[in-house]
């Protein structure tokens, strides 16, 4: 296939897709503006205020409204996967250009000892309720990898290895989809009355209590559109990356253990583990968010050294090139894939497999979410030695 071929099917195939995501991103944040002069015009909200919504929070409700209301036509599906999948990934690596690389690995390393305790207790409590309500251990594993990992990425990482079922994929990617949808747009108001005071604080309670990737960067935006904090959204998104890597060392470890829960097992017997290269795992948008981080560190270092970055590049320029960069990425990038998350949750996915695997990703959330919130409470003050 020749370039023009190429250029040819992307306009065809997925620009429509991205051009709807666009759309439903704008309509967003003009639908939370006018939610705000309404308020205003009846005399419930003073004539300074900002809206009490978010257009991030509006988009991905339009985005759920049209999905399972209205229908979206087949032309859209490309281009709202490509949203979601490399828009988000490229908002989050200009995302490093926010942050230094220390900066960045300080907030890593704060959120370490948290993470692996939230995902210790994912893990745990999907597993046990799996065995005690008699569910597929497939399905109890990929909502327990889901759970406790990074969302639906851990979910289609453990599939192939454990050859899961495509209704136990599916009803998987369901219940990571809502309960992380449900802790997007409830866990930042939920943050900002525990943690007003303390952006880190509130950032590696988003970070690790919410599934996926795209779940954590849409409450991360909400937060700094409704409160106007944006170390909330870098402590959160760096939690939240940091968390990915553990993605190494779990999806093993969960293979592992189904092995060993499935022999004997008439339903999962057939099974065998057979793992892929390590380095398989780790998510290249992981490392692209480092690469802009050093760079950042770089630009800044020698900007101090020698009054120009990379010895070229004026202060005001260099200051100007990363903000216009990283904002364009929070704000344009990061916000189209917000809109394909909500027009890509289909409520129909819970059909076929009955409610106790429902139970179990509830239950499993809610344990996260908690055991999260009680380890800042507890060790919080840690946070800012």
């Amino acid at each position: 296939m020749d370039d023009a071929q190429k250029k040819s099917n992307f306009f065809k195939d997925t620009l429509p897709g991205i051009i709807l995501c666009l759309f439903i991103m704008l309509l967003g944040m003009v639908g939370a503006d006018l939610i705000g002069e309404v308020l205003k015009g009846i005399g419930v909200l003073e004539a300074d205020s900002k809206s009490p919504v978010s257009g991030i929070f509006v988009a991905i409700l339009l985005g759920i409204i049209v999905r399972n209301l209205i229908k979206v036509p087949g032309l859209f599906s490309k281009g709202i996967s490509f949203s979601m999948k490399y828009l988000l990934r490229a908002g989050i690596i200009l995302l490093g250009l926010r942050l230094s690389l220390m900066e960045a690995l300080k907030l890593g390393a704060i959120g370490i000892p948290l993470i692996a305790v939230c995902i210790t207790v994912g893990l745990g409590i999907t597993l046990f309720l799996t065995h005690k309500m008699n569910q597929s251990i497939r399905l109890g594993t990929l909502i327990a990898s889901g759970t406790g990992i990074c969302g639906v990425s851990a979910i289609m990482a453990t599939s192939p290895v454990i050859k899961a079922k495509e209704n136990e994929i599916s009803y998987a990617v369901a219940n990571i989809t809502i309960f992380g949808l449900t802790g997007m747009l409830i866990y930042p108001f939920l943050a900002n009355f525990l943690f007003a005071d303390d952006p880190i604080k509130a950032g590696l309670f988003l970070g690790t209590a919410i599934h996926d990737t795209a779940q954590v960067t849409g409450a991360a935006l909400i937060y700094d559109q409704m409160f106007q904090s944006q170390a909330v959204v870098e402590a959160a998104t760096v939690t939240k990356l940091t968390r990915n890597l553990f993605i190494i060392v779990i999806i093993p470890l969960v293979s592992y253990m189904f092995l060993a829960k499935s022999k004997g097992n008439k339903v999962d017997r057939d099974n065998t583990v057979s793992l892929p290269k390590w380095y398989t795992f780790i998510p290249l948008f992981v490392i692209g968010f480092l690469l802009l981080s050093v760079l950042r560190t770089i630009g800044d270092a020698t900007l101090v050294a020698s009054g120009n970055a990379f010895g070229i590049i004026g202060e005001d320029t260099w200051h100007a090139l990363y903000t216009e960069l990283s904002s364009f990425g929070i704000t344009y990038l990061l916000g189209m894939a917000m809109a394909g998350v909500g027009l890509t949750t289909d409520f129909k996915m819970f059909k076929g497999l009955g409610l106790k695997p429902f139970y179990i990703g509830f239950v499993a959330a809610v344990s996260v979410g908690l055991a999260s919130l009680l380890l800042i409470a507890m060790f919080g003050g840690l946070i800012n030695m």
